[in-house]
């Protein structure tokens, strides 16, 4: 599954974009076993992310970036890797919240 497509990039803004936004359009949603990443920017040269990041040992999410080579390169158990939700609709990130709960 390609994480990253064309359409998504045409949507996502730069980094900082939003920075003064209270709430932030998310327009990407990853997942990988206990971890659920919202993407809310993206800088292409650097290939980073900005957004929230849920698991097991963060329940209530941090903000942060993420590469893309890292979403890439992440592996669950059995060798299973991120996979970017082909049925998330982007919303503000008041309506994201962690699954796991």
């Amino acid at each position: 599954m390609k994480l990253l497509t064309k359409a998504i990039l045409k949507q996502l803004p730069p980094l900082y974009a939003q920075e003064n936004e209270k709430d932030p359009m998310v327009y990407v949603k990853y997942f990988m076993q206990s971890f659920t990443w919202f993407m809310t920017e993206y800088d292409p040269i650097e290939k980073l992310f900005f957004g929230k990041v849920f698991s097991e040992m963060c329940p209530d999410g941090e903000l942060g970036y993420t590469s893309l080579e890292e979403l890439k390169s992440g592996k669950g158990q059995f060798g299973l890797g991120v996979e970017r939700d082909l049925y998330f609709t982007p919303c503000p990130m008041s309506e994201c919240s962690n699954p796991l709960k």
